[in-house]
């Protein structure tokens, strides 16, 4: 059986990323994950049916570990000699690439979900950029998981354009519509919100994602204070953790959320659904994505969405017919999206939400996104 290695830098993107498709993936393939160790591996070998491989990878830059990651990456090639090698976010597609590359492996594949270059400047950029020059030179095929970073990565000459690929509309992964299906909570909303404390009048906001600035967290908490200036019946529920060692939020933010009785913070949830299913209108103000799966969530969960000018958010959501699309780093527009959503008479959160599971169930439905990678996979290994 041919022989396949999905490589990702840490576990939980084997475990959340490429959920269900690496399962999908091995009744063709011999499927062999890797990535950096940690407690989620165990649970990817158990939901996917997959063999798991251990690699020490660092995600920040660490010229020395690297090395030694690509030198360990190179000896496992050459020993598991797959056919495919397809790698997922930065530091294991350079890695993952250059191994596979010097081990002469015949299909390389890097998907490109989001570049950390885009939010850099100066002589952080020059780094970054040359990193995923390197990566994308090592490769056969590179797929950005948007058609807006596709762009962007044959505008800044990274990749040429002969080698860039977005499969299908783009997604890493699609989002599975029968999963996401609101009708499963219709008779749970009013026990969580009572669980919460949240009145039945109260219009949610509903924010998912890691606690960070380039989130767009800073400025979501500003707008949502401003509204709170006109209205009390409000709340913005904060699904995520923090990030302290990244991209920390601002003290000030820290300090609104402790203190804001309006503003619930939940945490991480391995199912946001419940969440979801309460909520009136769904907030992603991120500054950098490459196609963001709570979006495709949000929708699919017939939610419409107040989300930033950037690749992935702005192709899944269509401006004043799904959600609402506004400058990333505008606090002040973000502040008139929401107070719009609220008041704003010819604006109709519910018909946008049901208008915004179509789009996602007719271009985003997970299997027809394994269907696609499968048929690439079979494409680039008779053009070998």
């Amino acid at each position: 059986m041919i022989k396949l290695l999905r490589i990702t830098t840490v576990p939980i993107s084997l475990k959340i990323l490429l959920k269900g498709q690496l399962k999908f993936m091995s009744q063709h393939f011999e499927v062999i994950g890797v990535s950096a160790p940690g407690v989620e591996i165990d649970e990817v070998i158990k939901n996917e049916g997959i063999r798991c491989i251990e690699l020490p990878m660092e995600r920040k830059p660490s010229p020395i570990k690297d090395i030694l990651s690509i030198i360990r990456m190179y000896i496992l090639i050459k020993k598991e000699k797959p056919t495919i090698v397809h790698t997922h976010t930065p530091k294991a597609g350079m890695v993952g690439m250059i191994a596979s590359f010097f081990a002469k492996v015949p299909v390389r594949l890097h998907t490109v979900a989001g570049l950390p270059l885009m939010e850099s400047k100066g002589l952080k950029f020059l780094i970054y950029k040359f990193i995923e020059k390197i990566t994308y030179l090592c490769a056969n095929q590179v797929y950005p998981n948007s058609k807006k970073l596709a762009e962007y990565i044959v505008n800044e000459k990274i990749a040429h354009e002969s080698k860039v690929k977005v499969i299908g509309n783009g997604s890493t992964n699609g989002i599975d519509t029968n999963y996401f299906m609101p009708k499963y909570f219709e008779d749970q909303s009013l026990i969580i919100r009572e669980k919460l404390n949240i009145k039945t009048n109260d219009f949610i906001f509903l924010y998912i994602g890691r606690l960070v600035k380039d989130k767009g967290v800073n400025e979501m908490l500003s707008a949502f204070e401003q509204v709170l200036l006109k209205r009390k019946n409000i709340k913005l529920l904060l699904v995520g953790d923090y990030e302290e060692e990244r991209d920390p939020i601002s003290v000030k933010s820290k300090d609104t959320i402790a203190k804001n009785e309006n503003i619930i913070m939940i945490g991480f949830q391995s199912d946001v659904r419940p969440y979801l299913s309460i909520a009136n209108c769904f907030v992603f103000p991120s500054y950098r994505e490459g196609f963001p799966n709570v979006v495709l969530q949000a929708g699919a969960m017939e939610k419409c969405s107040i989300v930033t000018d950037i690749n992935g958010s702005n192709e899944i959501v269509i401006h004043n017919e799904t959600g609402i699309i506004v400058p990333p780093k505008d606090s002040k527009a973000l502040y008139l999206a929401m107070e719009a959503i609220i008041s704003d008479e010819t604006i109709d959160c519910y018909a946008m939400g049901k208008k915004a599971r179509e789009r996602i169930v007719c271009l985003y439905e997970q299997q027809k996104i394994w269907e696609l990678i499968l048929k690439e996979y079979y494409n680039c290994i008779r053009n070998v």
